[in-house]
């Protein structure tokens, strides 16, 4: 489990096929930036741009995952070098800061618009429909690994697709320790919606049968 409070930011410096094959994953070598490392294990799990991976291979400054095919199909920004937001596994000692998040993402969303509001910044999601029924004013959502809050959230059809566009302000210091800071229209994002908002569906849908 993991809060959605990034810890650093890191750098992918390298992306290795693992085979020769189509359907072969790949193994990322990030330099973890800030991020300690001496209490992390192999085996450990580590948040990359809000996706759970596995440590495989360690030293004092860097660290290796390996991504399988399947999991580079359903994420953004992990299948080419260059910044990630990283966060260790929770221990039961830390503060709660963000939300409960799982590290499994849910769908890929697109920046409609990111633009300056005063001294914030409006981040705009278009989300895919699938993920609509999840996302409510006020609640929370983690974006490429960072929690946040939804304040708008509108169900459009765009070019004759449904999709479920909601807005985020981003405060000066989110927009200074995160990678969110390069996006703009049309980046990929990695969308998790909330771990309550998941089970609260599943009893209602379930109640109907």
């Amino acid at each position: 489990m993991f809060t959605g409070i990034v810890a650093a930011v890191g750098t992918i410096n390298s992306v290795s096929p693992q085979a020769d094959l189509d359907t072969a994953g790949v193994r990322l070598e990030i330099d973890a930036g800030g991020l300690p490392l001496a209490d992390v294990a192999l085996g450990d799990s580590i948040a990359i741009n809000g996706a759970c991976m596995t440590v495989v291979a360690k030293t004092d400054s860097a660290f290796s995952v390996d991504v399988s095919r399947e999991s580079l199909s359903k994420t953004a920004g992990l299948d080419a070098p260059g910044e990630v937001n990283l966060e260790k596994a929770l221990t039961l000692a830390e503060r709660l800061g963000g939300h409960l998040v799982s590290g499994h993402v849910d769908g890929l969303g697109q920046v409609h618009s990111f633009e300056a509001v005063g001294e914030s910044r409006e981040l705009v999601i278009d989300a895919p429909q699938e993920l609509a029924k999840f996302l409510a004013y006020k609640g929370s959502v983690v974006v490429n690994g960072v929690s946040l809050t939804v304040n708008r959230v509108d169900d459009l059809v765009v070019d004759g697709v449904k999709v479920c566009r909601f807005s985020i302000n981003l405060i000066p210091h989110t927009i200074a320790v995160t990678t969110l800071k390069h996006l703009h229209a049309g980046s990929k994002v990695n969308l998790e919606i909330d771990l309550i908002a998941r089970y609260v569906e599943r009893m209602l849908s379930a109640a109907k049968i």
